[in-house]
């Protein structure tokens, strides 16, 4: 598991897709071994960042709601609380 992917579940609130799609393109990057991305490796990044974000959304929404929160925030939220 990617240590760099923060827990989405059981955020209040709830997580956003823009951080939904941040963890989806974190995970994408890791297991393809990107670290940047090229006009023949952008569409592929594209299709799988989507695919990911769409499950991931799925998942969260079946999964029953957590009895404790996340021990950590998204970085989405500790850049936006940090200004």
């Amino acid at each position: 598991m990617c240590r760099n992917i923060t827990v989405l579940r059981g955020l209040e609130p709830a997580a956003t897709e823009q951080e939904i799609y941040a963890a989806a393109q974190q995970y994408v990057r890791k297991v393809g071994g990107l670290t940047g991305l090229s006009s023949t490796t952008k569409p592929a990044f594209d299709k799988a960042v989507a695919a990911v974000a769409a499950a991931t959304t799925a998942l969260l929404a079946e999964l029953p709601d957590r009895r404790v929160p996340p021990t950590t925030e998204p970085p989405l939220r500790r850049l936006a609380n940090a200004d």
